[in-house]
């Protein structure tokens, strides 16, 4: 089903200063298209739109360092999905059952770090964060995976 995900603005990278009034359409497991939240509604006729007030949408982050600690290995990958992050480095996830759970959940495992950013084709890796950067939704392979109440 496609998605659309709007916020108060949207960064295609970090760094970069928000578009107002944007959204990413995501389809499947991928970046269907970036752009005026108008825009796309008018192209996707009949996509589900999800509207995150109050927050910023942009890529979801790369988690540098160990895993928070949790009693399980799922709830350690839970913890990271809950701060906005989609990917950690393979040095974090030695042990079996961390890179299980890192699996199912589709939180990729990589070499080295990169800067995450949002790109048309790409999969569909976001994050929102309110104002205080606390993270109010979590997007992993086009999947909802942790939503703030």
């Amino acid at each position: 089903m496609l998605t659309i995900h709007a916020a108060d603005g949207v960064r295609l990278d970090w760094a970069a200063e928000p578009l107002k009034d944007a959204a990413v359409a995501v389809d499947g497991t991928r970046i269907a298209a970036v752009g005026p939240l108008v825009e796309l509604a008018e192209r996707f006729p009949g996509a589900r739109v999800r509207e995150w007030p109050g927050g910023v949408l942009g890529p979801a982050l790369v988690h540098e360092g160990p895993l928070p600690a949790a009693p399980t290995p799922r709830e350690r990958v839970h913890a990271l999905l809950k701060a906005g992050a989609v990917a950690v480095l393979e040095e974090s996830v030695t042990s079996p059952d961390l890179r299980s759970a890192a699996a199912r959940n589709e939180v990729l495992v990589l070499r080295h770090t990169r800067t995450p950013e949002i790109v048309e084709g790409e999969r569909a890796d976001l994050a929102v964060f309110d104002g205080g950067g606390v993270c109010i939704a979590t997007v992993c392979s086009g999947r909802l995976v942790h939503r703030r109440r």
